[in-house]
């Protein structure tokens, strides 16, 4: 089971909160599958990358939004 990787367009249409939500969920993921990887039971790596990725482009998203609210 992969996580779907979000595309920024995606990123753009959620509020502020819903993305600190999202976010928060794929820590928490990330965090499960790195405790399976130690464990050995991680069948992918593949989801480890796309759930990496998709916190980045939702931080990146984020600092953007407040960068801009800042000037």
């Amino acid at each position: 089971m992969y996580s779907i990787n979000m595309k920024m367009s995606e990123i753009r249409q959620k509020s502020e909160k819903e993305l600190e939500e999202i976010l928060k969920r794929k820590r928490e993921r990330l965090r499960e599958l790195r405790f399976e990887l130690a464990a050995g039971k991680v069948k992918s790596i593949k989801e480890i990358r796309i759930i990496k990725k998709d916190i980045a482009r939702i931080l990146t998203f984020l600092a953007e939004q407040r960068s801009k609210t800042r000037i």
